[in-house]
């Protein structure tokens, strides 16, 4: 999906990330989460390629895995800023769910 964006800065911190939210059906055909990743956006000028680990978060116990599946609502999250940002995710839960990947045509 193309997206044209411009971003003007004078440093590079807390340079423009793209955070992916995949979803898809599932068995029961509810939509789901399939997984959530993050890339910075490269600024080198140039075509770039980034291949983007996706991961989706998961229950804490088994009752919790088995009611989320009978409900068909799986674990998500509800700001897509945890996806972004490093800090409370170190107490969350995750599965790997493979990889996306993104091209960037850089002006």
């Amino acid at each position: 999906f193309p997206i044209d964006i411009t971003f003007k800065s004078t440093n590079p911190f807390g340079w423009p990330q793209i955070v992916l939210s995949v979803y898809g059906p599932d068995f029961f055909g509810h939509d789901v989460v399939r997984g959530y990743g993050a890339v910075h956006v490269p600024f080198v000028p140039g075509r770039h390629k980034r291949t983007i680990a996706m991961f989706v978060p998961e229950s804490t116990s088994r009752l919790q895995q088995f009611t989320s599946w009978f409900t068909g609502r799986r674990p998500e999250f509800t700001d897509p800023k945890v996806v972004a940002q490093g800090e409370g995710r170190e107490v969350t839960r995750v599965r790997s769910q493979g990889f996306v990947t993104v091209s960037f045509n850089v002006m």
